[in-house]
């Protein structure tokens, strides 16, 4: 197959590492893998052509920088003429239903990776992305989305139901693996001493991650638990970061808190936690960090958003969004669980991601999907046949 993946960018966040593993995965298995960017030089650009995806910029240079990068995207379609084009991410759907020319052969795919969405924490043009998606959803012949949660919502947003499958994300188990080694190291370039607990964030700042929830929940466990120190891993907007780190200090906790921008080490960071956290408040479909941080044999509390209680399953704690007191009480409760039996917690957290969401996994189903789709099955019995998968 010739399949063109497009999105936006591939710098660093959950829906890129997702296309990177795919792409790379399809071309290893010898289909012609191409990836259209509307921003270039970014730092996964370089591993994926070093396996063989080609990757095409569409050189925008700012927001406001549209119309030459739009003409480059529909010449692009005329000269690649793929099989499949599948556009990741609310923007990138939309553009790809409006400019891809209606007399090509090629079967346009949304990839959706959030639901429960809430626009109001967005601006304008973000949260008119997200309604155009819905409303051009019929030009989709295939909608794939990461997790129940989400199909559930693309459903009820009006997209078409009998087109949507369900493709889980898929983690690097061999990329994420325990590593107290590496998490040593990093926890004493952090400064952080050997007795204390570390209860870790990976997460860009952003108003869905919900990192007031996280504050006011550790400045609770600190009270009760002194030696915690707490890890927010992840940038944003700068007026967001400075309003999060006044919050910090507003709760007491200027000493015990880290602020780390983004760290390619991601199996150190993951490796230096006793316990991963994920606070969303809403929006998360399969949440990366959450399986990257199993992977590495790391036990993770997180609020109930998205397919996060069906990756976990009895292996974490899963608490109510919004509620701080919540989440500072199964922190505690992980404490008690570590301290119990904490290595085969450990063998067992990591055992389920390998198990069900592992790398190759994703790959085989998207690769199915896709060549059932160009062989000219029909969307609704694709979507009857994966909906169902765990």
């Amino acid at each position: 197959m010739k399949i063109l993946f497009f999105i936006r960018s591939l710098d660093v966040g959950g829906s890129q590492s997702q296309l990177a593993l795919l792409a790379r995965g399809l071309a290893q298995r010898g289909h012609d893998v191409a990836v259209a960017v509307l921003y270039c030089g970014q730092v996964m650009e370089g591993a994926l052509e070093s396996a063989g995806v080609r990757i095409m910029p569409l050189n925008k240079s700012r927001r406001w920088d549209i119309a030459g990068p739009l003409v480059r995207l529909w010449q692009l379609f005329l000269s690649e003429r793929p099989n499949v084009l599948y556009a990741f991410l609310p923007t990138q759907t939309t553009l790809a239903a409006l400019l891809l020319p209606p007399w090509l052969p090629t079967r346009l795919i949304f990839g959706i990776r959030s639901g429960r969405m809430q626009l109001d924490r967005y601006d304008t043009l973000s949260a008119l992305s997200y309604r155009l998606e819905a409303w051009l959803s019929w030009r989709a012949d295939l909608i794939i989305v990461n997790g129940r949660a989400v199909h559930n919502d693309a459903v009820a947003r009006g997209l078409p139901a009998g087109r949507i499958v369900v493709v889980p994300n898929g983690i690097d188990t061999d990329a994420m693996t325990p590593d107290a080694a590496a998490g040593r190291e990093l926890r004493h370039r952090w400064g952080i001493g050997e007795k204390e607990f570390v209860i870790g964030m990976v997460a860009r700042l952003d108003p869905m991650k919900d990192h007031a929830n996280l504050l006011s929940a550790a400045a609770v466990l600190q009270q009760q638990h002194p030696d915690s120190r707490f890890v927010c891993v992840g940038d944003g907007p700068v007026a967001y970061r400075r309003e999060l780190e006044a919050l910090a200090r507003s709760l007491g906790l200027g000493g015990h808190i880290l602020w780390v921008g983004e760290v390619g080490a991601s199996r150190a960071i993951y490796n230096a936690f006793d316990i991963a956290t994920l606070s969303s408040a809403f929006g998360e479909g399969f949440p990366n960090a959450v399986g990257e941080a199993m992977a590495c044999g790391v036990p993770v509390v997180a609020t109930n958003v998205g397919d996060v209680a069906l990756i976990l399953g009895n292996c974490g704690e899963v608490v109510p969004p919004r509620q701080p007191d919540g989440l500072s009480a199964a922190w505690a409760r992980m404490r008690e669980r570590l301290r119990q039996d904490g290595e085969n917690l450990r063998t067992a957290v990591r055992a389920r991601i390998v198990q069900r969401y592992g790398v190759d996994t994703m790959v085989d189903r998207s690769e199915h999907v896709l060549s059932e789709l160009c062989a000219g099955r029909a969307p609704t019995a694709i979507a009857e046949h994966h909906t169902s998968l765990p």
